[in-house]
């Protein structure tokens, strides 16, 4: 009788899996060109040497792609699925000044489907491999029963350091500092389940050939981070444009300074097309409004990390208000 019960008979299939972790072995070692573990990949922790560092603080992040995943897997995009997964732990990381080190990801699934996964993965070690971070490991959960088919749980988890003296430390933010806005791609991973609400009401607002950039993945601002720092600018804070929008992201490191913003409208591409349906002030505390990333410096630095980017502005500035106001040009 105990033979008529096997783990793949109930769903799992765990040799499946580990051909898997092999077949990915390539995609994982191009995130180690310029760092790399302290062991082998593999074993069931991931180790990191931190003895360059002379004072190093640990800062980690998580997060996940949100219910943008659901038209990412309708327009098979899945690529972009992990490059969103990256780029939003990642650029928490480069918030604090630190290095990311270190990426982990969780995928559940409902059976083992190994080209789908690995197109997934293949996003990540491009992402991490642009700003040297190593894929250290993960889980691949199959759970039948659990997760449906054609569905997927998608989450990140990145572990970064930092000397200790080169925390970015936003207390020392003071009135008359100004904001640079750098932009986003789109509206990277954040609100979709309001722009989805929006796109199912409207059949048809997205055409075909506008979709691919309509879900454009998280810009990685990980090159922003490193003009800073060659400019030796006198970073005050960073702040990575999620869910919450402009004012919300801001408040946390503004407390009560508050600053004065004044922002273009956002218009690129199909995004135009969704913000028609949102009031100003929904979309302000919802989106990032094409300002994905904000530095704020001192005044007389602005115009340097300005440079750093194209299409990167001045666009407001720490008032004394204790309040973070917003406003659209026309």
């Amino acid at each position: 009788m105990s033979g008529e019960f096997t783990y793949k008979g109930a769903g799992v299939d765990i040799e499946e899996a580990a051909a898997l972790v092999g077949d990915i072995g390539e995609l994982r070692r191009q995130t180690e060109a310029k760092r790399s573990l302290m062991q082998s990949f593999g074993l069931f922790a991931a180790s990191y040497d931190l003895s360059d560092y002379k004072e190093p603080v640990i800062v980690t992040g998580c997060d996940g792609v949100g219910t943008k995943l659901d038209l990412l897997l309708q327009h098979d995009q899945l690529e972009i699925a992990g490059k969103d997964l990256v780029a939003m732990s990642v650029n928490d990381i480069l918030t604090t000044g630190g290095d990311p080190l270190l990426f982990l990801d969780y995928i559940g699934v409902g059976r083992i489907d190994k080209t789908k996964i690995k197109r997934l993965i293949s996003g990540m070690a491009e992402y991490l491999a642009d700003c040297d971070c190593i894929l250290a490991g993960g889980e691949t959960a199959e759970m039948p029963g659990i997760v449906p088919d054609g569905m997927i749980e998608l989450s990140g988890f990145c572990v970064g350091a930092a000397e200790k003296p080169k925390l970015i430390d936003p207390s020392r933010i003071g009135v008359g500092d100004k904001l640079i806005g750098y932009p986003s791609d789109g509206f990277h991973a954040n609100g979709w389940s309001l722009i989805r609400k929006i796109i199912s009401a409207n059949p048809g607002l997205i055409e075909d050939n506008e979709w691919e950039q309509f879900l454009a993945p998280t810009r990685l601002y990980h090159d922003v981070v490193a003009g800073l720092r060659e400019k030796q600018l006198d970073v005050r804070a960073m702040a990575h444009n999620t869910g919450g929008g402009l004012p919300e992201n801001l408040e946390r490191l503004l407390g009560d300074k508050g600053a004065d913003i004044t922002i273009p409208r956002w218009e690129v591409g199909a995004v135009g097309k969704v913000l028609s349906f949102v009031e100003d002030a929904e979309a302000i505390k919802t989106f990032n409004m094409g300002w994905g990333w904000i530095v704020i410096v001192p005044a007389d630095q602005s115009e340097a990390a300005a440079s750093i980017q194209e299409g990167a502005l001045v666009i407001g500035e720490v008032d004394g208000s204790g309040t973070v106001k917003v406003e659209i040009s026309n």
